[in-house]
């Protein structure tokens, strides 16, 4: 009879490449990771392991078996999701990951609730983007994702996974209250007024950078001085308020009043990004997984895009 937990070990060291990565993920010795899978090459009676350079690669026979792996974890998985769900209990942990705006908008809130709507529940929040929490969902690391699909840059799925879009998040400008192309409350601003300006965007290459881009390009003519990159819409609000640059900035990010701030709409163009959770296929049941996204779409729904000037 082949151990589960022996299994998933094999399949982590597949996916992570190294003993020391499937020791620091699931909070065990190395030793012990090289002890678990010895005993799993002697149930099975075949050689799983062999050096390569300073670590360990798979065998051939040991690829199969993860093929197999898979499988038998994902069905485990759903065995255990029904058995809670048939209980009705709401227990466990529950681990978010999402990136900073939609930790402060969506996960904090939905935390809060499941504390007292689920208080045997226990909710752990970590920051991280798409790129990076998605692969950590896939292995277990986390149990939901809170993810931003900016247009035209489409995520990369793993295998395995549900998406459930929660809201379109608006991208407008964002200008020094004050500034000249501005105008009052309502006006859309033509981005060819910006031309000179200071821009504030994202990393050369993401979706924010790419539609700050484009925009300038398309609607503008122009290609836009970014003089400040920043990993954090949050920041770059702060930039702007504090007179440093514009920006195109999505809604999730701003303040809700904030005076130092104009926020107006890009003329001819109505740019957003989704917003999503993303789970486990095999939790599909799960009570405690079912509660956090339960959680999270209320948040969000409350938070459907406001009308801006």
């Amino acid at each position: 009879m082949l151990d589960l937990r022996r299994l998933r070990l094999l399949r982590e060291l597949h996916e992570r490449g190294t003993i020391a990565a499937v020791a620091d993920a699931l909070q065990f010795t190395p030793s012990a990771v090289s002890q678990q899978l010895a005993m799993l090459e002697r149930e099975t009676g075949v050689r799983l392991l062999e050096r390569a350079g300073r670590g360990v690669r798979l065998t051939d026979p040991a690829l199969v078996l993860v093929g197999h792996a898979h499988a038998l974890l994902d069905e485990a998985a759903r065995a255990e999701a029904g058995l809670a769900a048939a209980v009705g209990t709401v227990t466990g942990r529950g681990r978010i990951a999402c990136f900073q705006s939609a930790a402060m908008r969506i996960a904090v809130p939905a935390m809060a609730r499941l504390a007292v709507d689920a208080p045997d529940l226990r909710c752990e929040l970590v920051g991280g983007e798409p790129e990076e929490a998605l692969p950590a969902l896939a292995l277990g690391d986390v149990d939901l994702v809170i993810g931003d699909e900016w247009q035209h840059v489409p995520w990369r799925m793993p295998p395995g996974l549900d998406r459930h879009e929660l809201l379109l998040d608006p991208v407008v400008l964002a200008l020094p209250a004050g500034h000249a192309a501005a105008g009052g409350p309502g006006h859309a601003v033509a981005l060819a007024e910006l031309a000179t300006a200071a821009w504030i965007s994202g990393p050369v290459s993401l979706g924010w950078d790419e539609i700050t881009e484009r925009l300038c390009r398309e609607r503008g003519r122009f290609t836009p001085q970014v003089r400040h990159r920043m990993n954090d819409a949050v920041v770059a609000a702060e930039l702007v308020a504090a007179g440093l640059g514009v920006a195109l900035l999505p809604e999730l990010a701003l303040p809700d009043d904030d005076p130092r701030l104009a926020i107006r709409q890009v003329a001819r163009e109505r740019p957003t990004r989704v917003i999503s959770a993303v789970t486990r296929a095999g939790d599909a049941e799960r009570p405690s997984t079912q509660a956090l996204l339960a959680a999270v779409r209320r948040v969000a729904e409350a938070r459907r895009p406001r009308a801006r000037g």
